[in-house]
């Protein structure tokens, strides 16, 4: 498998407010028409709404073409509109200010987004098909900077909008990002449980993700490899397994020493991820060959982010 992620576009601005914890459960909330999710997102008048529906009925064309041909709701909106009925989650900006990064939750019908979920589909065909043995996917690549954080979390978010718990877990015990991309807190989490100087639940749900979880690195320790190769690091990875649908893990770059080939092996698939124009074959195929004899290697993919 092997894909190039386009260039980040530019994005404007959204003004609808996404629905409350209650409401996302509410299958009467979710089957709601979408002038009334517009009415919300607008605080529309039962006259614009009235105004709306003739200019539909006048030009033949659908409510929300409607409510921004007269300017009483932008496209982001109605697209947002549209993903209520549809059941499909969708973070509009003001809602929580994402990480300009998470773009499947962001923009979750653009270019960028159609190819992690074609990766989504490609991965659950092979390696995390429902036939294959139960497994969470890492994402290594060779050096700093090739993006597997981005490509991490924006896989998770791809993961989360089928509908199954997801968990996007920070391994980058070296240069921990997700807390960040995520906005989540980060003074305990995986390295605090590997180091049994925590019990407590430290996972985090992201609210306009509702199937979307975020276990952060926590304290960043001063022995991440030793961390990785006790024995507590796998048992946790077993246990993860059963609770969760899908997981993700974001892990160290390869050159920083041998985390990202350790949690590979613990997770039972790893997406070997390059950067284009950067990433050269002969620092990828050895490392390839690394992996393959601790985990089942999905492919290779080139990110252009």
């Amino acid at each position: 498998m092997s894909m190039v992620l386009p260039a980040h576009p530019a994005r404007t601005g959204h003004g609808a407010t996404p629905p409350t914890d209650a409401e996302a459960t509410d299958p009467m909330v979710l089957d709601r028409s979408i002038g009334d999710f517009l009415r919300r997102a607008r605080s529309l008048s039962d006259g614009q709404i009235e105004q709306i529906l003739q200019h539909q009925r006048k030009r033949g064309i659908r409510f929300g073409e409607a409510a921004v041909a007269l300017k009483l709701a932008t496209p982001d909106e109605v697209l947002w509109a549209l993903s209520q009925q549809f059941h499909y989650p969708y973070a509009l900006d003001h809602a929580r200010e994402f990480n300009e990064e998470l773009v499947v939750a962001i923009e979750p019908f653009g270019q960028q987004a159609e190819v992690f979920r074609e990766i989504r589909s490609q991965l659950m065909m092979g390696v995390l098909a429902p036939e294959q043995r139960r497994s969470a996917l890492a994402i290594v690549s060779c050096d700093p900077g090739d993006g597997k954080s981005f490509f991490a979390a924006n896989m998770a978010i791809a993961f989360s909008q089928l509908g199954g718990r997801t968990l996007v877990i920070d391994a980058d015990m070296r240069t921990p990002r997700q807390h960040e991309l995520f906005r989540v807190p980060n003074e305990a989490g995986l390295s605090n449980v590997l180091s049994n100087r925590s019990d407590s639940n430290l996972m985090y749900r992201v609210p306009e993700l509702p199937s979307l979880y975020v276990l952060p690195v926590g304290t960043v320790p001063p022995n991440p490899l030793e961390l990785l190769q006790r024995p507590a690091f796998g048992l946790l990875m077993q246990e993860l397994m059963g609770k969760f649908d899908h997981i993700v893990v974001d892990t160290p770059a390869a050159s920083s020493g041998a985390d990202a080939r350790v949690i590979a092996s613990r997770c039972g698939a790893a997406l070997l991820l390059g950067r284009r124009g950067r990433t050269r074959m002969r620092a990828i195929e050895p490392l390839l060959h690394a992996l393959q004899g601790v985990t089942r290697v999905a492919g290779v993919t080139m990110n252009d982010y």
